[in-house]
C-alpha cells in the first residue's frame, strides 16, 4: 500500500495523494494515512485504495502494472532486498512461495522452471482475488526479473481466478 501511495506521489505530488485519500471512507483514510512497512491490511482495503488510485490516475489497467513495478522496486530495493538474485531471475522466482506469504495471508504460490529463461508461477486458494491485484502481480514480477538481470522480461497471466480459472497462472520469460 505504501508503494501505491508513493506511485501517486511520484506522478501527481502530495495533492494527488490527498485526492486519492479523499475518495476513501473516513475509516479507510485514517488507516491509509498511517500505513507501516510490514503492517498487515485487509485485501478489501487494498482494493478500495486501488480503485481510488485508478480513478485519480485515469490510466486504465496500465496503472496496475505500473504500481506492481513500483512495489517491486520499492520492496526489493529496500526491506526485501535479500530476495533478489543478481544475475539469476530463477533465484528470485524460486522464492515465489515465500514472497507470496509476505504479501498474502491465505493461499499459496508455486514455481516451476520451464527452461533457462522461462518459468511459470501458479497462485492457488487465495481467499480473495481481483483482476487489478493480478495485474500488479504481473508488473511486480516483470520488474523483479529485470532487477535480477533478466533482459526484456515479459510476464503474461494466462489463467486468472478472477475470470473463473482454478488458479492464476503467470508465465515469466526473459532474454
Amino acid at each position: 500500500m505504501l508503494a501505491r501511495l508513493s506511485f501517486v506521489r511520484e506522478h501527481r505530488g502530495e495533492a494527488g495523494v490527498q485526492r486519492v485519500l479523499e475518495r476513501l471512507s473516513a475509516d479507510d483514510q485514517r488507516v491509509c494515512s498511517q500505513i507501516h512497512t510490514g503492517g498487515w491490511y485487509p485485501f478489501e482495503l487494498n482494493e478500495r485504495l486501488d480503485d481510488a488510485v485508478a480513478a485519480e490516475m485515469g490510466m486504465g489497467d496500465k496503472v496496475f502494472l505500473m504500481m506492481g513495478e513500483k512495489s517491486a522496486e520499492q520492496n526489493l530495493g529496500g526491506p526485501h532486498r535479500a530476495m533478489l538474485s543478481e544475475g539469476d531471475p530463477h533465484g528470485l522466482l524460486r522464492r515465489a512461495p515465500q514472497i507470496y506469504q509476505m504479501y498474502y495471508d491465505t493461499g499459496r504460490r508455486t514455481y516451476e522452471r520451464l527452461g533457462d529463461k522461462k518459468a511459470v508461477l501458479h497462485t492457488y486458494d487465495a481467499a480473495t482475488v481481483s483482476r487489478h491485484d493480478c495485474l500488479t502481480v504481473v508488473g511486480w514480477h516483470t520488474k523483479a526479473i529485470a532487477m535480477c538481470g533478466g533482459v526484456n522480461p515479459q510476464v503474461r497471466e494466462t489463467k486468472c481466478r478472477a475470470t473463473g480459472a482454478e488458479a492464476c497462472e503467470y508465465v515469466c520469460e526473459w532474454e
